[in-house]
């Protein structure tokens, strides 16, 4: 965080306007943001980003792209291809649902994604915010697009708390009255504060000496005053049912064949926890039960 000395007077220019400048020189070259990425391939790059890390997205949207360049392709795919492509980005639902999306895209859209918010919002797995982000970033909408990172930015920016509240409708007309009145320079912002909040107004150290705004924000203003919600919580991995699911997955990805309950025995010791998982994962549809008992990827 700043000190007094290194503090910044309040910029003379919009909040919107110094966010876009900042984001020409400071936004990461992701390919998803490159300007002949379709409305489609950003689509299937907002649903792989959900809870998972860019690093580990990028080679997965790659190979998912090349393999299925249109809603049409990914629809005439097996459950079975799609989750072994999915691989280790985990909460493998995920690659069910978005397989659903294109065949609704397909039947329901001519395999074109549409720009409309609530036609987006229409489709299987498709929520507010994914809906706004692809009518943004692929068809070049200017929409409020408000993710975790964005609405800690909002929280400290504009109402001056350490963290975000719970997520509220407000929080799209807070994100909307930052945005310049231009129409492209608005859907450079709605990235543009994305960024921001990924790289530098970051949860846990903060990184204001090289905020563009730190001069505005209400937070640094106000002398950094500590969250007063409940302490956050440290999201495990080890030992839970994520990774049982995973472990369990990676048996049957690597399988020719179904599986017999036996062989699926090595990925987890505590049968009691082996034996839910595997029921979960059945009962999302990730696996199914052969006729003979054995176990598999669904058709």
């Amino acid at each position: 965080m700043d000190s007094p000395a290194r503090a910044l007077p309040p910029s003379s220019a919009p909040i919107g306007e110094v966010l876009v400048d900042w984001f020409a020189g400071a936004a990461r070259d992701l390919p998803w943001r490159r300007p002949d990425t379709d409305p489609w391939a950003v689509l299937v790059s907002e649903v792989m980003l959900q809870q998972t890390p860019v690093a580990r997205v990028e080679p997965v949207w790659r190979e998912w792209v090349t393999r299925w360049p249109t809603p049409a392709a990914l629809a005439a795919a097996s459950p079975a291809e799609v989750i072994r492509a999915w691989g280790k980005l985990g909460y493998p639902r995920r690659a069910l649902r978005l397989r659903e999306t294109a065949v609704a895209l397909t039947e329901r859209h001519g395999g074109v994604v549409p720009a409309d918010v609530a036609a987006l919002e229409a489709l299987p797995g498709i929520g507010t915010y994914t809906a706004r982000a692809v009518a943004c970033f692929g068809h070049g909408q200017p929409q409020p697009v408000v993710d975790t990172n964005v609405r800690r930015v909002v929280a400290r920016l504009v109402h001056g708390r350490a963290e975000a509240a719970p997520a509220r409708t407000a929080d799209l007309t807070d994100v909307a009255a930052l945005a310049p009145a231009d129409p492209g320079r608005a859907v450079r912002f709605a990235v543009a504060v994305m960024e921001l909040g990924a790289l530098v107004c970051v949860a846990r150290t903060p990184r204001c000496a090289a905020c563009p705004v730190r001069g505005d924000c209400a937070w640094r203003l106000a002398g950094y005053p500590a969250s007063d919600g409940p302490p956050r919580r440290v999201q495990r991995f080890a030992g839970t049912d994520r990774q049982v699911r995973g472990r369990l997955l990676d048996v049957l990805r690597a399988a020719e064949g179904p599986v017999a309950a036996p062989e699926l025995d090595a990925a987890w010791d505590d049968a009691a926890q082996r034996s839910r998982c595997l029921d979960s994962l059945v009962a999302d549809g990730l696996v199914e039960q052969t006729a003979d008992g054995r176990f598999t990827l669904p058709a």
